[in-house]
């Protein structure tokens, strides 16, 4: 075959390029500048044009080539059923890629393969038809996905290992601190002696810190793993604000601050407790970095947005570290700043509002104070929005009463919680298990007015399962805290029982409490 011969049919050359095609020197200067290997075979699979390409991605000399069937260059196992497709080709030839969807191999002199990817495209001559193959050696790139691959085997593996530790963790490490808080809860009500009563609260102070720390830590590494998920709700903006106020008010007061929330009648859109764990971060901060003054919670309406702003009079941040303090394990270097904390707040602060896509700012007047503020989209006023639960969450005064069945299967933390309801005034029935609970309704003598469970009980058996028999028993819809330290969907789906609380260990005592005070004297759990 000449190259003279070439007919590039449709896409024949410009007449006055033509003329220059005429030569053999310049087809051939062409063929070997090629990028690829490329090889021409006829009709009937033999090879009669190579270039230097493709001597040097299979290992022979030219001559060691041409003539030779095009299988010279497959493996073994592959020959056979290549001349079938390669006679179906010629008889319906067209431009396209071989082995679409499928990994090609060549064989080289040495015996040893080779990735490729190959383009086949049909040429008419004078002489025949001919069919040009363009070659390319993907073995970098083969080995590049593998290592991808690869990498994103080992990440997931890492991320299942992750996530069964984060597991355990938060069950077995919340465990014994809140048997912890329950017996402290329990001795801060029975101590008597004033001496005692001090180390009980110095206690106290430690296992805040000890959950505080926990909390943190589990909550920085659960974002991380992608295991938290916001559920998207449209709520009052005020539920928040009212849910956290107490014990803000309280945190501030101890530390001789004034502490200031002003109402909001926006309905937002977002999750509620993620929204809150964000609020708490950033007022337990304000507090932290405030010695005198006050600390303020306030929302403004603008832009189609409800601006929660916390503001304090606190030491302030230096410009130059206003984007570091969301970093992990980053604290304030202002002077004056507390040493207290572990610089995780702020860290969780960006990342959760990353994860529900809230923008947050910051302003700060080193010495004067900071501000931080959380845009919400709004959805509606509060004139037009229907609340269909009461938002009432309020501490009932007084001792509590009445029958609780509490099915717990870790026998220190049974203990506790019996020791801090019992020492509120309640009675208190125990179960480890489904099967114990059954047995046990038929021996109280009273309806219970409040049902704790564990959610994960010593049977495989839930606590949602066995507040649905207890229920059943005395056909009643009566309150329940499902409480447990794993974060899961699983749990999370508890929620869907009716008239029932899903409270994350360690559980906060004084709030448990009040929570426990209100669903047995209503008959319903608080909103939150």
């Amino acid at each position: 075959m000449n190259w003279s011969d070439i007919n590039m049919g449709e896409n024949s050359l410009p007449a006055d390029i033509s003329k220059i095609g005429e030569s053999d020197v310049f087809f051939r200067n062409l063929l070997e500048s090629a990028p690829d290997a490329m090889i021409i075979v006829d009709d009937s699979g033999k090879m009669l044009l190579v270039n230097k390409q493709a001597m040097r991605m299979f290992g022979y000399e030219r001559d060691e080539m041409i003539g030779q069937k095009i299988e010279l260059l497959l493996p073994g196992p592959i020959r056979d059923r290549h001349i079938g497709h390669r006679t179906s080709y010629v008889e319906a030839p067209r431009l396209r890629p071989m082995g679409q969807d499928i990994n090609l191999i060549g064989l080289r002199k040495d015996g040893s393969e080779v990735p490729v990817e190959i383009s086949l495209s049909p040429i008419k001559t004078d002489s025949g038809r001919y069919i040009s193959s363009v070659i390319r050696d993907v073995s970098v790139r083969r080995q590049m996905e593998q290592d991808l691959n690869a990498a994103r085997e080992a990440a997931e593996r890492a991320n299942k290992a992750n996530s069964a530790f984060l597991a355990a963790a938060s069950h077995d490490l919340r465990q014994p601190v809140q048997a912890l808080s329950l017996l402290n809860g329990a001795l801060r009500r029975t101590v008597k002696d004033e001496k005692a009563l001090l180390m009980v609260q110095h206690q106290d102070a430690s296992l805040t810190a000890m959950t505080n720390l926990l909390n943190s830590l589990l909550d920085i590494s659960r974002l991380d793993a992608g295991a938290i998920v916001p559920e998207w709700e449209d709520f009052p903006m005020q539920r928040v604000i009212d849910r956290l106020s107490a014990e803000f008010g309280r945190q501030a007061h101890q530390k001789g601050l004034a502490f200031s929330s002003e109402s909001c009648d926006a309905i937002v859109r977002s999750d509620p407790n993620l929204l809150a764990e964000v609020v708490t971060n950033l007022v337990s901060n304000a507090i932290r970095y405030t010695d005198s003054g006050e600390v303020r919670m306030v929302c403004k309406e603008r832009d189609g947005y409800c601006h929660l702003e916390v503001s304090d009079t606190g030491v302030g941040i230096e410009a130059d570290q206003l984007d570091a303090i969301f970093r992990e394990f980053h604290q304030c270097k202002s002077p004056g700043a507390s040493k207290e904390g572990f610089g995780l707040g702020l860290a969780i602060v960006r990342r959760l509002t990353d994860l529900l896509d809230h923008r947050i700012d910051v302003e700060s007047d080193p010495g004067k104070g900071s501000r931080f503020t959380v845009a919400v989209p709004i959805i509606a006023d509060i004139a037009s929005y229907v609340d269909d639960e009461s938002a009432e969450d309020a501490e009932l005064v007084g001792r509590g009463s009445g029958l609780i069945i509490l099915i717990e299967d870790d026998v220190s933390v049974a203990n506790a919680w019996g020791l801090l309801l019992e020492a509120e005034g309640y009675t208190v029935a125990t179960a480890a298990s489904a099967q114990e609970a059954k047995a046990l309704i038929h021996h109280v003598t009273e309806p219970p007015v409040l049902l704790i469970s564990d959610f994960h009980l010593l049977d495989g058996s839930t606590g949602v399962q066995t507040v649905s028999l207890i229920r059943e028993h005395y056909q009643s819809d009566i309150p329940a805290f499902i409480v447990s330290g794993d974060t899961s969907k699983v749990v999370k789906d508890s929620r869907l029982i009716d008239n029932c609380t899903l409270m994350s260990k360690p559980v906060d005592t004084a709030r448990l409490l009040a929570a426990a005070q209100y669903a047995s004297r209503s008959g319903c759990v608080p909103l939150d």
